[in-house]
């Protein structure tokens, strides 16, 4: 008997959930960096070329530009979006043998 009355006193009163609050908080999905870096073996047509074939509205003058900042300051950033994409343009560029950096969130 004492065993049932402690079972009963353990599940008598209802627990209340605590309340959720009204307000939604949503965090957008960060940005990854797709980076080139500086090599020794890559010639500057390759690189430009790379760039105009696997980025998305690569232009022929922005490819130079970011192909000299990759030779001038060692690393350019080519592309900035969402993690997925990000992932595919860097797996090409690599494939293609640009020496890439690690994607980076933003």
């Amino acid at each position: 008997m004492v065993r049932l009355a402690a079972y009963k006193a353990t599940f008598a009163a209802p627990v209340k959930a605590p309340e959720r609050s009204g307000q939604v908080t949503r965090k957008p999905y960060p940005n990854y960096k797709v980076i080139v870096l500086d090599d020794d073996f890559n010639t500057f047509q390759h690189v430009h070329d790379c760039l105009v074939k696997y980025i998305p509205g690569m232009t022929n003058d922005h490819a130079w530009e970011l192909t000299h900042q990759v030779h001038n300051e060692g690393q350019s950033i080519v592309w900035v979006g969402p993690q997925e994409q990000a992932e595919l343009y860097h797996q090409q560029l690599s494939r293609a043998g640009l020496t890439m950096a690690p994607l980076e969130a933003t």
